[in-house]
């Protein structure tokens, strides 16, 4: 296929997604996709703390929020980081009852408002029961935890893992700090594989991973400099954040969310163009 073709077919696709992105109401469902997502936020962080706590494990919190806002510009992590931690930190004797069980339920209400997102975008109806998807939600929830545990399990280990290393073998020393594991390696591998399986498994419908791969290539290319871009836009609001952190943090999260969620939902478009303009599918 000669370059003219190529750029072509790029632009029917980008142009095809963008038109049915607006004609879906894209940007009220990325508003829907991101109040649920910062409301579900703590709920999640809450059930992961207790399952953490009863499974032995006092690293979750300090990794969760490393994996989660890493990726987020500082200015707009900082003031949720901050009020995370005072929520997390604090005991509570009902965590692991009806506690944990109501904040795993409203978790997954994030999970829901991603799939109804994402069968508009794919234009498939969801004729699963309720139940059923339900479940779904609850189990990406539960999953969600399980990785984020297993991760600050693995990363207070791992510091141990070297060191047994070094007495035994010191010779492999160069090739342990040639081959160190930075957290933000592990943030983008998190999200890579969280963005193929909200993809792959929340909508209705069946689709290979290679259908998926350009929408996810989209949102991990374009998420990048809007997150850079809207931290350089609030630089000129700093004195504004200080004053009022407690309630400009969130507002700033959810505008931030919003911008975000936009862009996931438009990667589900271009999968969906592509798909009509290659195979006629998706119409």
């Amino acid at each position: 296929m000669s370059l003219i073709k190529v750029v072509t077919l790029i632009y029917s696709i980008l142009h095809l997604a963008f038109t049915r992105f607006s004609r879906d109401d894209g940007w009220a469902f990325a508003s829907h996709v991101a109040l649920l997502v910062i409301l579900a936020l703590f709920p999640f962080l809450i059930f992961g703390a207790a399952l953490a706590a009863f499974l032995g494990s006092g690293q979750f919190s300090d990794t969760a929020i490393h994996v989660i806002f890493d990726a987020w510009p500082k200015s707009i992590a900082e003031p949720l980081t901050n009020e995370i931690h005072n929520v997390l930190n604090q005991q509570r004797g009902d965590l692991l009852t009806y506690g944990a069980l109501g904040a795993l339920v409203f978790a997954s209400n994030g999970v829901e408002a991603l799939r109804v997102a994402l069968n508009r975008a794919y234009r498939v109806s969801d004729h699963r029961n309720w139940l059923v998807t339900r479940f779904q939600s609850l189990l990406f929830v539960f999953i969600g935890c399980i990785v984020l545990l297993s991760i600050s399990i693995f990363l207070v280990l791992l510091p141990l893992a070297k060191s047994l290393a070094l007495n035994h073998m010191p010779w492999i020393s160069p090739y342990l700090e040639l081959g160190g594991i930075r957290p933000e390696l592990i943030t983008i591998g998190v999200l890579i594989v969280g963005l193929f399986a909200c993809h792959k498994w929340l909508p209705a419908g069946d689709r290979s991973y290679a259908s998926i791969a350009p929408g996810v290539l989209f949102t991990l290319v374009c998420w990048v400099p809007a997150s850079l871009g809207f931290a350089s836009y609030l630089e000129g609001f700093s004195t504004y954040i200080n004053t009022y952190a407690g309630l400009a943090g969130i507002m700033i999260a959810l505008v931030f969310l919003y911008m975000i969620a936009a862009i996931f939902i438009i990667g589900a478009e271009i999968n969906s163009a592509t798909a009509y303009i290659i195979n006629g599918e998706n119409k």
